[in-house]
């Protein structure tokens, strides 16, 4: 188990933890929780051995295998698959030292190490590990490319598989969802609800913690508290602490009399309804919700827009896709001002690229885009971090957009996105990813869009920066387009979803959970296409068959070695009992003069009876191993 009693931990002058306890049983599966700095990713370190208690003690099994997600890449040249082999740590020495003992051209060895390889089960590792990689979506091509020809977010699945890869009864896990989409999210929640080892999860994902963890360790206030079930269930027992507070109280009705006035607004217009009835739905859970985050340093608002056009946006016959390549064709859709879609599809199907397009980011090949006359889109992307002006504070970067607004109603707003005093003044250059997430967030809600397209707009942002995104846009009256792999998000924002998906884009007649199922059938339609060819194939096999043929004859060696030498002394044996047997066959030897010798030569007889049963019986079984070895390799020849 891991233990951490008493324990402090300090990073310079912050303290982290102090006098915190937790106690985690082998096999429990746990989401590590907290706010961002609050020393999550440090305790992940301590675990690691990388730091030490400042007090108390953190105390883990000393034979149990760590296995981590690195957040740096150490090499570039390193095909894709043979970095993720690297993960496995113990096959890669057994190789080395099987390398080693061919060129040495020391049999014994050799045959060792075959069979040390076999336990790591290395004939295995090249599959094991194309596996792990087609599930994180790299694609057969892909597998055999230089780590230096992925971005970023790619070279992080690789970091990702590097983990699974390795062999581990601890597996610790920081943010793996930041860079993967909802297809590659759903074979992740699959292969950890199998992983037999101890899991410690630190993920911003509600559905993927609810899906994968049974427990929930909360870092609050430099303690640690452990809460049984997954992440909804914490959320339920802490809002079940927090509601006795008169704050929890106050803030929850201020909540429920805002969306009550928006029911009561809109509920009786036609073009409303859809969206009375989310925040109705929303009404319902808010009781429950609210007071868990009463303490959450987020709220805020996208600003409505003055005017609206009918439809807003509308595409007929459109052909989308860069340069002379097709990506979506055929394509017909138009935006009515409300509408709430969530877009799905596989990875690399065309869902950036149709957001990009409708964003005016890329030009339609073919077709008609047509744009209403009062069109105000707010767009998020994630290279849009990349565009702020690094030099530029938050404040600085609203007063270019609002150089007639009032200096306090803007710090006003940005306080809803947590930029507070000496924050709002500060240059962008050292911000997070996800503070730089919230900008481009606040700078979009400022702007009064009428409607939003979003391209995975949760990434890099902390729970409950979701979850008041996830409210701002329940109480936006304008149309959302959205790519999100955040599932809680999608069912709490989208009353619709569209299928992008083999050039077409599609309405897709179903939920989240039908969208998994459809995934499935998807792979195995794909699977055809994917494998290998014929040729290759037979080139793979005719080249594991060498493989292995030349893996049995290193064998065979020293069993046959074994079995001449035991064949050797057999015959001398003989030879010894035979000399005996005719000293024995002399009748003198049985006067009573001699029967000291005779004794003496009786136990002798003896001795040579055992050990000749001894050597029959090791001959024998030295024979039988050869003839199974001889046979394996005739079946490989």
């Amino acid at each position: 188990m891991i233990r951490l009693q008493n324990l402090t931990l300090q990073r310079g002058p912050q303290r982290l933890l102090e006098g915190a306890e937790l106690t985690l049983h082998a096999g429990q599966k746990v989401g590590l929780i907290g706010a961002n700095g609050a020393g999550k990713s440090s305790l992940f370190a301590l675990l690691r051995g990388e730091l030490g208690p400042d007090a108390g003690d953190c105390q883990l099994p000393a034979d149990w295998r760590i296995a981590h997600m690195r957040q740096e890449i150490d090499t570039l040249e390193r095909l894709a698959v043979d970095y993720v082999l690297d993960g496995d740590l113990a096959l890669r020495r057994v190789q080395a030292e099987l390398a080693s003992a061919e060129a040495a051209h020391d049999g014994s060895a050799v045959a060792r190490l075959h069979a040390e390889l076999d336990s790591v089960d290395g004939y295995s590792a090249d599959a094991r590990a194309r596996k792990l990689l087609a599930g994180l979506g790299f694609s057969h091509e892909q597998m055999d490319r230089r780590v230096g020809d992925f971005s970023g977010g790619w070279r992080m699945r690789l970091n990702l598989a590097q983990a699974l890869m390795c062999p581990s009864e601890l597996l610790l896990l920081d943010e793996p969802t930041n860079h993967l989409d909802l297809d590659a999210i759903l074979w992740l929640e699959d292969w950890l609800k199998s992983y037999p080892g101890t899991l410690l999860l630190i993920s911003h994902d509600r559905d993927f913690l609810d899906s994968v963890v049974n427990h929930v360790a909360h870092l609050e206030q430099r303690k640690l508290t452990l809460y049984r079930g997954g992440y909804s269930a914490f959320e339920r027992a802490r809002a079940e602490r927090l509601a006795q507070q008169q704050v929890a109280y106050e803030k929850q009705q201020a909540q429920r009399a805002h969306m009550e006035k928006y029911i009561a607004r809109f509920k009786a217009q036609a073009t409303k309804a859809r969206q009375a009835q989310s925040r109705i739905k929303a009404l319902e859970r808010l009781e429950e919700l609210a007071p868990a985050h009463v303490d959450s340093p987020f709220d805020f608002t996208f600003r409505e827009s003055d005017k609206v056009s009918t439809p807003l946006l509308s595409l007929s016959e459109g052909r989308l896709g860069y340069g002379d390549k097709t990506v979506l064709d055929k394509l017909k859709l138009s935006l009515a001002p409300g509408a709430r879609i969530g877009l799905l599809g596989p990875n690399g199907a065309g869902k950036s690229t149709l957001i990009k397009t409708l964003a005016g980011e890329l030009e339609p090949l073919g077709g008609r885009l047509q744009r209403g006359e009062n069109l105000a889109i707010g767009y998020f992307a994630q290279h849009q971090l990349d565009a702020l002006d690094d030099q530029a504070s938050p404040l600085l970067h609203l007063q270019r957009i609002a150089p007639a607004e009032r200096e306090q109603t803007l710090r006003d707003f940005l306080g809803g996105f947590d930029f507070r005093g000496p924050r709002c003044d500060e240059p962008v250059l050292n911000f997070s990813g996800g503070e730089k997430a919230r900008l481009a967030l606040a700078l979009i809600a400022w702007e009064k869009p009428n409607l939003l397209l979003l391209d995975e707009p949760t990434n890099h942002l902390d729970l409950e920066m979701r979850l008041a995104l996830t409210m701002a846009l329940q109480e936006f009256a304008g149309a959302v387009l959205v790519v999100s792999h955040d599932r809680h998000l999608l069912k709490s924002t989208t009353d619709e979803f569209l299928l992008v998906a083999e050039g077409r884009v599609v309405e897709f007649e179903g939920d989240l959970d039908d969208y998994a199922r459809w995934l499935i059938d998807y792979r195995s339609r794909q699977q055809p296409s994917s494998a290998p060819s014929p040729g290759a194939a037979d080139k793979t096999d005719k080249r594991a068959q060498r493989q292995a043929a030349a893996a049995l004859r290193q064998q065979l060696a020293p069993h046959k070695k074994q079995a001449d030498k035991l064949e050797q002394d057999l015959g001398m044996l003989h030879q010894q009992l035979a000399t005996l047997e005719t000293r024995l066959g002399d009748s003198a030897l049985y006067e009573a003069a001699r029967k000291d010798e005779l004794r003496e030569l009786l136990a002798e007889q003896s001795r040579l009876k055992s050990r000749e049963g001894e050597l029959e019986e090791a001959w024998l079984e030295a024979l039988e191993t050869l003839e199974a070895l001889q046979q394996q390799l005739a079946a490989t020849e």
